[in-house]
């Protein structure tokens, strides 16, 4: 685990970092291909330089994201994006983590991916990659 991801889970409490450690090491071990960082406050994995997963301390929970979740067709995957094809989950217990639906889901993020890493470029319009 990256330093800095370190970092970040050990700013938490107990039953969010256990969450966040769970959650880091699923990613790390069914995408161990992706780079990842902190990037805008908070740990994301990025396949190609395109953001594809990633979480976050939120008022509800720990959110899950996945940046093309909308396309995956996941109803547990609830929380969806108003302008985006983004699409999240929140825990607030690692007990609530089904590993098996997450590494469903961070397969399906490596098969259908939006092409956030040159919106800007597009002045904000998605393109499909996959």
């Amino acid at each position: 685990m990256k330093e800095e991801i370190q970092a970040y889970n050990n700013g938490l409490n107990p039953s969010e970092k256990d969450i966040c450690d769970l959650l880091q090491a699923t990613i790390d071990r069914e995408l161990p291909h992706t780079e990842n960082k902190i990037w805008h406050g908070h740990p994301v994995w990025f396949l190609e330089g395109n953001p594809i997963a990633g979480y976050s301390k939120q008022k509800k929970g720990i959110r899950l994201m996945f940046w093309s979740g909308a396309d995956f067709n996941e109803d547990e995957l609830s929380v969806r994006g108003k302008k985006f094809k983004d699409a999240s989950i929140f825990y607030n217990d690692a007990a609530e983590v089904n590993t098996e639906d997450l590494k469903r889901w961070l397969s399906k993020s490596e098969e259908v991916q939006w092409d956030y890493k040159n919106i800007v470029k597009r002045k904000g319009k998605l393109e499909r990659l996959k």
